[in-house]
């Protein structure tokens, strides 16, 4: 049975009719607890046996903590490089261990001034269905202006990344033609909606499916749109792009990077996020064979990680908040349908099969 649904929409205060959000007030409990737990270390794809559902103690409140039930968790491409023993930017899950990523709950009791029963909170005790965390951890999020899952995605670090990739990284420019691979994901789906907001003059996007290529330029407003798996990329970004581009946002890595900067034009510049398509490789992937084009291009790559660029969210909320009002930013996710399912959301996620955001409704 496929548990999963697509929901498209602006934020539940701006719909024309009441309810709207994607996610209940108040999540259902269960009997007790549970939590996903990493059984083994993947080698190669992530299998379901490399995951183990289990109960969860959950502890007395401290002072300053907050007992918080879930009601809607996030899964992400980073959580595979965190399943690694490999040192990364991030600790890697423990064995045996709950996992951890971003999800949003209810308070159901507090120890904590200014964080009341009640209210919701993002924050990164996800993979569990009942979190206590220090109240400083978590931020109060408002359900009445926005779905829970937005905080999520657009309204949170997705969107958040998508902003710092673009005007600090790759310094975009008005008039910019901007390329993003993995354009019909969470993070690229927002980096072509503010790369128009911000002024680009052509926005093209690469995906893996016909439907998803016409929701690129049908829902999402790009120029243009390719699949990368109806012919080499560098081709099909050569006729989207004849002139080449000035920024490229990678989400892939592989034959997408090397293609962008085979188009890269004059002081071109490449924000690189991720580079899905090697995660889940044994041996090093063979990086682009067409770099000292760089040398004549004046070219710049430059990875980044979102933690690094936090003091932009202030100023991204602000502007957020008004391209969701004006239409210029959508929100757009898929579903999975109970906290049962949060491996195969996760599994579907490194499988190219969400479009927008993927969340697990529990």
């Amino acid at each position: 049975m496929d548990h999963r649904r697509a929901v498209v929409g602006p934020p539940a205060s701006l719909l024309p009719t009441p309810g709207g959000s994607p996610v209940p007030d108040t999540p259902t409990p269960t009997s007790a607890p549970r939590e996903w737990r990493l059984a083994a270390r993947p080698t190669g794809w992530p299998t379901a046996e490399d995951f183990e559902l289990a109960g969860s103690e959950v502890p007395d409140l401290a002072d300053g903590q907050v007992r918080v039930r879930n009601v809607v968790l996030s899964v992400d491409p980073y959580m595979r490089g965190r399943m690694s023993a490999a040192k990364s930017y991030a600790e890697p899950y423990a064995v045996g261990e709950a996992m951890t990523g971003g999800a949003v709950g209810v308070v159901e009791e507090s120890r904590a001034d200014g964080v009341e029963v009640g209210q919701h909170v993002l924050h990164a005790l996800g993979w569990r269905e009942v979190a206590v965390l220090d109240a400083a951890q978590a931020r109060v999020v408002d359900v009445d202006a926005a779905p829970a899952s937005a905080y999520l995605g657009v309204l949170g670090m997705t969107g958040l990344t998508a902003y710092a990739g673009l005007t600090r990284v790759a310094a975009l420019r008005e008039g910019d033609v901007v390329f993003v691979s993995g354009a019909a994901g969470a993070v690229g789906g927002a980096v072509g909606q503010i790369a128009k907001a911000l002024g680009a003059s052509r926005v093209v996007g690469s995906a893996g499916s016909p439907e998803k290529v016409r929701h690129l330029t049908k829902d999402l407003g790009f120029d243009a749109a390719f699949s990368y798996r109806d012919r080499p990329v560098r081709e099909s970004l050569r006729e989207a792009a004849p002139d080449g581009v000035d920024v490229y946002f990678d989400n892939v890595g592989g034959d997408h990077l090397e293609a962008a900067v085979g188009s890269l034009r004059r002081d071109g510049r490449i924000a690189v996020c991720g580079m899905i398509s090697v995660y889940n490789d044994t041996e090093p992937a063979p990086g682009p064979r067409n770099l000292s084009r760089l040398i004549q291009t004046r070219g710049r790559i430059e990875g980044f990680l979102v933690g690094d660029h936090s003091d932009l969210a202030g100023e991204y909320a602000q502007r957020a908040a008004g391209w969701l009002a004006d239409g210029s930013l959508s929100l757009r996710e898929t579903t999975v349908d109970g906290f049962e399912h949060a491996v195969d959301a996760f599994l579907g996620v490194m499988r190219g099969e969400n479009t927008g955001k993927m969340v697990v409704r529990l």
